[in-house]
């Protein structure tokens, strides 16, 4: 990864007292779903802290809350490697591959025998949805169904060499860095209901997509490298460099302005939303409410970008995995058919 790049985040960056008791839940859930498979892999696995990005991107979460996110983030990260092979050259591989999780997303059954990925997912969906609120199930499918949808147009991308434009790159790196989700699993894990009027203005709409495009913006940047070895083209530094024809150095800066222009405007709009509650006419526990959305939605930008710069996903992985190899030891996604018989995740 790039040294020596840092960002201006809100901050600082706060932790999950919970986070030892996550990271034992989480341990023992990558091996009981299949996630990992053998000593070397599971090591491969502990060395990127899971847990940690959890316990900094959802301080205010513990207990089984907690445990939810560290295993949907290992669930994003892991997932996310399976396409560095074969399968992510082949977008219509891809696509027949993500509908059955789709389905699973919608409420659809698991089917008997499912591969682990798969089996993952209808875990933490199961898990997630549990008790929810209608309104955010909802949401989130359509999160989930963007999420896995925007993997074969990644591969799309593979297969075209290039990078594309900037509004095709935003448009399906906000679908493979699934970000919209962590924000609705930090709703989920502080138990607060967002009026509809408040989550939809454009103030905290706006917010949102900041928070959503910091995150993925800066991970291009420490992941720019890593990459490019693989022939992966949605990368901010990727585009910024066959877009504007600038050098490495240049196109790092002018991502990190990017950056830079979104964190100010996510602090501009912060300061109106207290006046935004009272035309609003939101009562006592609305406005707490949407006060806690805004600190979910900084502290995952925060906690998030304090997790990449410690981690050794990005630091070792040509010690571990080829660099221009695929970037797992396990193949746990399966495109094979699979028995057509169906039981419900539980």
């Amino acid at each position: 990864m790039p040294q020596n790049i840092d960002f201006d985040l809100p901050g600082p960056a706060r932790i999950s007292p919970g986070l030892d008791r996550a990271r034992r839940h989480n341990a023992a859930w990558v091996r009981r779903l299949g996630l990992v498979s053998d000593d070397r892999s599971a090591a491969w696995y502990d060395s990127w802290d899971m847990p940690r990005l959890a316990a900094l991107g959802f301080p205010h979460a513990e207990g089984p809350a907690l445990d939810l996110c560290a295993d949907a983030m290992a669930f994003f990260f892991i997932f996310d490697d399976q396409f560095d092979g074969p399968l992510g050259r082949d977008p219509a591989r891809t696509a027949r591959v993500c509908q059955q999780l789709i389905d699973i997303a919608h409420g659809g059954a698991v089917p008997t025998g499912a591969d682990p990925c798969t089996a993952a997912f209808a875990d933490i969906r199961a898990r997630g949805t549990r008790g929810a609120r209608p309104a955010w199930t909802a949401r989130t499918a359509h999160e989930w169904e963007y999420y896995f949808a925007a993997q074969a147009h990644e591969a799309i991308g593979r297969l075209r060499g290039t990078p594309a434009d900037m509004e095709t790159y935003l448009q399906v790196r906000r679908g493979i860095a699934g970000t919209d989700i962590p924000l609705s699993l930090g709703e989920r894990a502080a138990d607060i209901a967002i009026p509809a009027a408040a989550f939809h203005a454009p103030q905290l709409r706006i917010m949102r997509q900041a928070s959503i495009d910091v995150t993925l913006m800066c991970n291009d940047v420490y992941s720019v490298e890593k990459e490019e070895a693989r022939g992966d083209m949605d990368n901010l530094v990727l585009v910024l460099e066959s877009a504007r024809h600038l050098t490495r150095d240049e196109a790092i800066n002018d991502a990190c302005g990017h950056v830079s222009s979104r964190v100010r405007h996510f602090g501009e709009l912060a300061g109106q939303v207290p006046a935004l509650c009272v035309q609003l006419g939101l009562g006592r526990a609305e406005r707490s409410a949407v006060t806690t959305y805004v600190d979910i939605m900084s502290t995952w930008m925060s906690g998030y970008h304090a997790w990449q710069t410690e981690t050794l996903r990005y630091r070792t992985a040509p010690q571990v995995v080829p660099a221009s190899g695929p970037g797992y030891l396990d193949q746990i996604l399966h495109t094979r058919p699979v028995n057509a018989a169906c039981h419900h995740a539980s």
